[in-house]
């Protein structure tokens, strides 16, 4: 039996996944602007999921929703993160299984995301869980 659980995260708990996002990110924004843009991100066809292991956060991850004119309705993973001591045991798999069965109950056609070009790993598991790449991803500052 698994002890994998995947819970949602409202705005009054966000506090302790905050921390799991920074390591994702490497610590490049304030922990006051990142728990800004996550408030501001839950009024936008967002959702924040903890992932829990044996009643430990282990993980975290959100999820976009919108309609695409290529893809239809999609759901987009983002900031897809499991802390290193839980890597390697199938975690992940796990997770984009429930992923894809929420998304499908949301009335979901595709799923789509972005990882960051430095983190190979990543790109080999969305590669295997059957993602294909079909662009780049631009930023420009304003």
């Amino acid at each position: 039996m698994s002890s994998l659980s995947i819970k949602r995260v409202y705005e009054e708990d966000l506090s302790a996944t905050l921390p799991l996002v920074q390591q994702l990110m490497g610590h490049k924004i304030s922990d006051a602007l990142l728990e800004a843009r996550f408030r501001e991100m839950l009024n936008q066809n967002y959702e924040s999921f903890g992932i829990y292991w044996e009643e430990q956060l282990v993980g975290v991850f959100g999820l976009w929703f919108m309609t695409r004119h290529y893809a239809g309705k999609s759901c987009e993973p983002d900031h897809v993160y499991i802390s290193d001591a839980h890597r390697g045991k199938g975690l992940g798999k796990q997770v984009f299984q429930w992923i894809y069965t929420y998304a499908r109950g949301k009335g979901c056609e595709t799923s789509e995301l972005n990882s960051y070009v430095s983190n190979y790993p990543s790109h080999k598991f969305y590669l295997n869980e059957g993602y294909d790449i079909l662009g780049y991803h631009f930023l420009k500052k304003l």
